[in-house]
């Protein structure tokens, strides 16, 4: 049977949960205008499960959109479930809107759930609002290493020269990735001790750190 804006419609009104987590997978395969219309009613369904699916779907949906979207998503923020919330963060970086950096700031100082935490630093990066500095540098410090490794790669993707300092002294973590996040990191921060430290890791034990810190080196003639 094809899928279409009736058929998704009449499963996203059934009584059993499984259909209408089916429905607002099978909204993928609608056009977006269309998608847009039913994914509305799905991010406040009963079922939990049904309302990370369709938050989730927002990151790409919420284009038709953008101040509903905006709107749909800062609800979820409240989300009674962490995984909710931890999509409605994802959704937010992903639909850069920059709007709600309020709201996301908040929900991290608020939130004991580091899924949730975790999420709102990944999309603070890529909402690349210099408001987000601070909370950066706050979750860099953090003893989740999961929270650590997100600040790294969102501080290179702000591109605040300033994380710089803060960055260089995990060049020598024991962890390999992290290190090789930090080189990630660096090479999107153009100072004289971002390059000196890259110089540092192209030398680095682990292959993979070594690699990532040459070819950038490379293809900036350094």
């Amino acid at each position: 049977m094809s899928v279409t804006f009736e058929s998704v419609k009449a499963l996203l009104s059934s009584e059993d949960f499984g259909d209408r987590l089916r429905a607002v997978n099978q909204i993928r395969q609608l056009e977006p205008t269309p998608a847009f219309e039913l994914i509305q009613g799905a991010v406040a369904d009963s079922n939990p499960r049904v309302r990370y699916a369709a938050v989730s779907q927002l990151a790409s949906l919420g284009q038709q959109d953008l101040s509903q979207a905006a709107t749909i998503l800062q609800g979820r923020l409240q989300d009674e479930e962490a995984d909710v919330q931890a999509a409605a963060a994802d959704s937010i970086g992903a639909l850069k809107l920059t709007d709600l950096f309020a709201d996301l700031e908040r929900l991290y100082t608020t939130s004991s759930e580091w899924l949730v935490r975790f999420s709102i630093v990944a999309a603070l990066g890529e909402l690349g609002d210099g408001r987000a500095f601070d909370l950066l540098l706050d979750a860099l410090g953090s003893s989740n290493e999961l929270l650590q490794t997100a600040a790294i790669g969102s501080l290179g993707e702000l591109g605040d020269e300033r994380a710089v300092e803060h960055l260089v002294a995990y060049a020598k973590n024991p962890d390999w990735q992290i290190r090789y996040r930090v080189t990630q990191a660096l090479a999107r921060l153009n100072s004289a001790a971002a390059r000196s430290t890259l110089e540092t890791l192209a030398q680095d034990e682990v292959e993979q750190v070594a690699q990532e810190a040459q070819n950038h080196l490379a293809s900036a003639g350094l």
